[in-house]
Formats: C-alpha cells, structure tokens, sequence
C-alpha cells in the first residue's frame, strides 16, 4: 500500500471546484508532453483533488502515467469529439476527490491502454510495477473477437476476481462509469438503455456493496434520466420548485445549531439534499411531499461519543419520531456504513430527518473502500491474497457478499447462468448476520433459510444435512433466518445422500442454488423423495427395502413403490420380544383390549378398557369416563380428550392403578409412542431394531408422509413390563436422525 494511504479519519472536503471543461482539458492535452521538471497543465486538476487529501503525495508517477496515456491515445477521438485522453483525465480526477491513493490515480490514467492502444501488460510492469499492471489488466476488457456474445459478462467475472484481491479494481470500473454515464447523450438511444439497464443491474448494487454513495447516487440519477424520462423531468420540477420556495429545513437546522452550541457540543450542521432517484423513491412512499422530503440533516462530529451525546440533545429539546431511530454505528451495514438516523418534529410540525456521523464515518460513507486502499499490498510488492478471517465482517475490503459471489462464479461455468445469476444476486440489498454454534458468523442476504446457511458454511456437504436448530430449538430446512439468529445445521452420517428438488424453493444464495441444482442434474435418480414419498427402511431414499423381521425385499432400485406402500404401515401383530414385520400401506386404529385387572375405578361394576388415544401405563394419573354400553374407557389425566369430554358434560369417574396385591396376572402393557425424525434411508429399519432390542411388540405402526425432511412415524407397542418405557424412549431417541420420541395424545388416524 503507497506510504500516502487515504486517513479515514481526516475530515472530507466539500466538492466547491467545478467540473472540469472536457473540450479545453482537450486542447490542453494536445500539447504534449512537457519537460520533467513540472507536472503537465492537463492533470493539474487532479493533482490538486489529490494532495486535497494527501497532501505529501509524490506526484511524480502521476506525470509518468500521464506521459504515457497521452501519446498512446494520442489522436483517438470519443464520440463527443473531445480527444480521447480527457476520458481517463476525468476518471482519475473522480477517483481523486474521492480521496484514492497514488497507485490508484497512476493504474486509472492507464486503465485503457492495454485495450485500447499498442501498449501492452509488460510494459506497464516494466515502467510502473507489478501493482499498478494488476490493476490496469483488471479492468481490461476482453475481446468480442474473442468471446463473441460472452465477452460482456466474462469481462464482469474477470473484474470480480481480480476485486475478490483487490478492491481498486471495481473502484476504478466504477469510476470509469460514472464518467461514461455523463456522456452518454452522444449515444443511440437503445444503446443507451442496454448501458443504463447494466449499469442498474450490476455496477449500482456494486457501488452500494463497497460503500461508494458518491458515485451510487450519481449513477441512479443518470440511470433515472436515460429509463424513466417522464419521472425524471417530473422530479427536477418538483425539486425545482421546492429550491425556490421558503426552505423550512433552513429553519429547522438553525435551531439545531443553536441547541447543540447551548449544550457545549462542536458540530458542524449542513443541510444535504436528497438526489432525484433518493426525492422519486419519497414521493411514491408518501404521496404529496413536503418542504422538509427535498433534504435531510447532516450532523458531523469529531467523536463516536458525541454522536450519541447529539442525539440525546435532540431527543430532548425536540420531539422525535421513534420509529425514524436506526443505530448503524453500534451495528454497522454490511457496506461500513456507520450513522444514526433519527427523524425530529420541527416548528409547525414539520419533520426533518436527521445523519449524526463523524467526519471519518461521512468519509467512508461517500467513498467506501476508496478511501481504504488495498491492505494487502506490502512494500510495493503485488497484491497478496489474503488471509481467511476468523469473522465474517472481520476484513472490511472483502466482504461476505464478495467472498459468496467468487465462489459460486466458479460453479457457473456458463456465461449465461453467471449473468444471470450475478443480477439477481445484487437484486438482493440488505444482508443478515447469523451466529454459527462455534462462535463463528455467517453473512447472508435478507430472506435466506437454513439451506443457504447450510451451503455456506459446509459447501458440497450441505447435501447431507437434514435439518437444523435455530437459537436452540429444531426448525425445518425452510426455516427463514432474521438477524441474529444462531444456527446449528444437522448433517446426516450418511455423506452420500443428496438434497431435495424441494430446497430449491427455499433458497436465496446462487451458492445454494447452483449447488444443488448440480447435484439434481447429477443424480437424477437418487435425489431426496418429495413430500408424498415415504423414506423408509430401503437402501436409498424413497425407497423401500428389507429391514430387521421385514417379510421379504422391497422394490429393485429404479422400481417404483407399489401405490399402496406410499401411505403408511399396515397394522401386524407380532409375540412380545420380536419386531414385527413392516410394510408401509394404509394408517391403521391402534386400538388397546380390556384391562380391568389393572385400573381400578369407583362406581358400580362395569367393564374397564385403556384408551387407544393416549395409552395410558404405570405410573400415569388416570382418569375415567363412562362410555355407552357402560364400560369405562380411562384415559391418562394430561391426554386432550379428557378435556373434549368435560366440555360436552361428560362426569369424570375417579381411576387409579391396582396396587400389587390386586393387580393383574400379567405386568404387560400396551403404549403408543410417536417419533419425530428427519427423513433418511434405513430410518424405519434402524427404530424397529432399536424397539426389538428393548422386547416390546410392534402392534401397529404408522409413517407419515415427509414433510419438510421431517418424517412422524407413531408405534402401538406391547412391553412385557410398564418399567421397560423409560429405556425404550431413550433407546429410540439414540437412532440417528430422531429428535424426539413422546407418548400420543391424540388418536391414531383411521385406516
């Protein structure tokens, strides 16, 4: 990084010079080369733009640059008739207000004599060293004759990577845009649209992501202007207007100054117009605007203490309007913007909107990673690539969003799908920070789920994963992230299982996306089963296999599952001890026999069962109910049809477990359990085997179709002894892929 690097810290100029005259900045170009003991007329601009900001710059590389890009477009004319050199004259002295460093201004002098004159990459090396040629070659276009139709969009991915090292390099492209953009009047109208719509696509979302408003807000107007021309006119007349009206934030800024003076705060209070797309986005939102939409406030400080101490006054001496407070110091944006924005009430009841920042913050506020320099060049030496940082937000000049974007650029190998997927990836304006379990964070665009953060932080083995748990507790993979969420993401044991077709529905990261859809056009046979497949005990996803005391082979891989095995488990009856066979067909009742030996109940002599809906056994608090015929059906105290039947009027018949002297012969019981898992092959045939190692009967059995990767399979099961439940709980809920395993409170569904 040059010695005279940008200080974020020094207060930024206002812009009071006007803009250069193209056509005598042309003549003066024309002159030549002047002898090497002053610095040509031409760059003079520039050259007071730069030592504005750095005022011990050596400006000698200047004039080297401008020596060079002079004779080598020497003669070349742009289409508004202005010599050619006035254009990267006019780039470097954007990028030069801006507060770029030296290398920076030398490799934008140059920045189109690769491409467009004999000069080559060697000896731009040569004369000006390994930084500046990877900045210049950065930029570079490639050739049409080259690419054909793919040498826009290649050129982008070009830039991208090279920006993913350095970020001048997008500096310098935008700036070249910004200056373009200015004259593009010159142009064929629809060659102005094809450039506008770009421009709105791609390099704006890229301003705004390295955190230069000050070429962003430019570039919207001029867009706005060549798009939506009527929009545009009808806004310059309704600024026009308002500048010519009594400005009521004039008065509302006075009164500020006067506050903060009377309570001892040093501010420099300015009045900051909004620009015509910033004034259009007001009047859609609230219709008629008023004197105080056409500005807002600007407060600068020295301190990030007395940001706050400026907000208290204000808070106090005016009435705020609380919905209008963001803090973007505490909690900067994803760009390094840091501010805080509040909204006050003013005489008449005019609001005002108001920026408290420092002078550093208003810096990188308009300028972005321009006033950062490139933090990874040493001693002159070429851009090193930087080391992985432990946090997301840890490197200001790579970003999450740019470490995301060269990843997935490299799984779209097509022209088309980068494109593409490049602009709806920039279409997405506001990320989100979520909290890996490790301590670590993830930077995700707004309205991401767990598959994007699955993908971002494990890469190809998010195929695997088969849920999460969001702050703690378990979500589906659909789960929409917010801010500050901490996420845990569940990986299956088994690595060589893929994703669903169905994630592609929840996925806003082209990482994600692309990778998946790999995947899917890989494995068109082997893709996870939708939700009206079941995943059961087969030897691949949705399909049905042997599983432990299966009564034979489920379909070859490839076969189609018979329609009756895609609706559930047929109810089979096995010896205590042994797991019956399963076959998955239609929901069956789970239904208990009497069992008056066990359960005593007051009242008259009548015939006693145990509930089918909650299956009740040893220790559980019971409750009875007289059903027709006389007999009382007991239920466990908690299961939600005791409360049903006290709302219809049904009387409560007191019930209560045998003691030992007088229970049954038999210590047996029947319960029905239900297990919640995520959906993966062998699922089935892992808990039956769990469930025969623990000696209990399968009675009947129930699997659900998935939904969301989440499988609900509900057992009747015979245990030899009530005492057995707990362990057979614990032992279903150590099968892989089950989250949970609780006794039924509800009836099982009718076959």
């Amino acid at each position: 990084m040059s010695a005279e690097a940008a200080d974020p810290g020094a207060p930024l100029r206002r812009r009071s010079r006007p803009r250069i005259d193209l056509r005598r900045l042309g003549r003066v170009a024309l002159r030549g080369p002047v002898s090497r003991d002053r610095l040509p007329d031409a760059i003079g601009h520039v050259a007071e733009a730069h030592r504005a900001h750095h005022p011990d710059a050596d400006l000698t590389i200047l004039r080297r640059a401008y020596v060079l890009a002079e004779s080598s477009h020497r003669g070349q004319m742009r289409k508004s008739g202005e010599p050619y050199i006035t254009h990267p004259l006019a780039v470097t002295l954007i990028l030069a207000e801006l507060g770029a460093e030296t290398t920076t201004l030398t490799a934008s002098l140059l920045h189109d004599t690769v491409e467009d004159t004999e000069v080559t990459l060697d000896q731009v090396r040569e004369q000006f060293g390994e930084e500046v040629c990877y900045l210049v070659d950065g930029v570079t276009k490639l050739e049409k004759v080259d690419y054909g139709a793919a040498a826009e969009p290649e050129t982008f991915r070009k830039m991208l990577v090279a920006t993913g090292n350095d970020v001048r390099v997008m500096s310098i492209k935008l700036a070249d845009r910004l200056h373009n953009m200015r004259t593009l009047g010159v142009m064929r109208p629809e060659k102005q649209a094809r450039i506008a719509k770009v421009t709105r696509d791609v390099l704006i979302p890229l301003a705004e992501r390295l955190g230069v408003q000050a070429l962003k807000t430019e570039l919207e107007d001029l867009v706005f202007a060549i798009l939506n021309p009527e929009e545009y006119e009808r806004t310059r007349a309704l600024i026009a207007t308002a500048t010519r009206a009594d400005a009521p934030l004039e008065t509302i800024a006075d009164n500020v100054r006067h506050t903060l003076r009377d309570a001892g705060i040093s501010a420099e209070v300015l009045i900051r117009p909004r620009h015509f797309v910033s004034v259009h986005r007001v009047r859609r939102k609230r219709g008629e605007l008023l004197g105080t939409d056409f500005g807002r406030l600007l407060v600068l400080v020295t301190e990030d203490a007395d940001c706050y101490a400026v907000l208290g006054e204000l808070h106090t001496c005016f009435t705020p309007v609380i919905s209008e407070f963001k803090d973007f110091i505490a909690a900067p944006k994803f760009n390094l913007y840091q501010s805080l924005h509040t909204a006050v009430v003013g005489p008449g009841g005019a609001v005002a909107e108001v920026l408290i920042r420092t002078h550093r913050m208003h810096k990188v506020a308009e300028a972005g990673v321009v006033a950062l320099g490139n933090p990874y060049v040493q001693d002159g030496t070429a851009p090193a690539q930087p080391a992985e940082p432990s946090d997301e937000r840890a490197d200001p000049t790579r970003p999450g969003w740019l470490s995301r974007l060269l990843d997935w650029q490299e799984s779209a190998t097509d022209p088309d799908t980068f494109w593409t997927t490049l602009r709806d990836d920039l279409a997405q304006d506001r990320e989100i920070t979520v909290f890996r379990t490790d301590g670590g964070t993830l930077g995700l665009p707004a309205g991401a789920s767990c598959v994007d953060a699955a993908y971002a932080q494990h890469g190809d083995r998010a195929h695997a994963c088969i849920g999460a748990r969001v702050n703690g507790r378990l979500a589906t993979l659909s789960t929409v992230l917010s801010d500050g969420d901490t996420v845990q993401l569940l990986l299956a044991q088994d690595t060589a299982s893929g994703p669903s077709p169905d994630w592609l529905d929840h996925v806003r990261t082209p990482a994600a996306r692309i990778a998946i859809t790999g995947w899917l056009t890989d494995h068109p046979d082997e893709a996870k089963p939708d939700p009206e497949t079941v995943d059961a005990s087969g030897p691949g996803p949705g399909r049905l296999g042997p599983g432990p005391g299966s009564a034979g082979p489920g379909p070859t891989p490839g076969e189609p599952a018979a329609p009756d095995r895609e609706r559930g488990a047929s109810e089979e009856r096995g010896a205590p001890g042994r797991a019956a066979p399963q076959t998955a067909t239609a929901p069956a009742r789970t239904r208990s026999g009497p069992r008056s030996a066990d359960v005593v109940v007051d009242g008259p002599d009548a015939p006693v069962r145990l509930a089918g809906c909650c299956t009740p056994v040893p220790p559980d608090e019971l409750t009875g109910f007289v059903v027709r015929g006389g007999a009382v059906t007991v239920h466990r105290r908690e299961c939600s049809a005791v409360a049903a039947m006290q709302e219809i009027g049904r009387a409560p018949v007191a019930a209560r477990w045998a003691d030992g002297e007088h229970r049954g012969s038999t210590a047996g019981c029947r319960v029905t359990l239900v297990a919640e898992s995520f959906g993966r092959p062998r699922l089935l045939a892992d808990l039956t085997e769990a469930i025969a190692t623990a000696e209990a009967a399968i009675v009947s059995a129930t699997v659900e179709p998935p939904s969301e990767q989440r499988v609900r399979h509900t057992y009747t099961l015979q245990l030899p002894d009530a005492a057995g439940l707990p362990a057979l709980m614990r032992a279903m809920r150590e099968v892989a892929g089950v989250y949970d395993v609780s006794r039924a409170q509800h009836p099982a569904p009718a076959g």
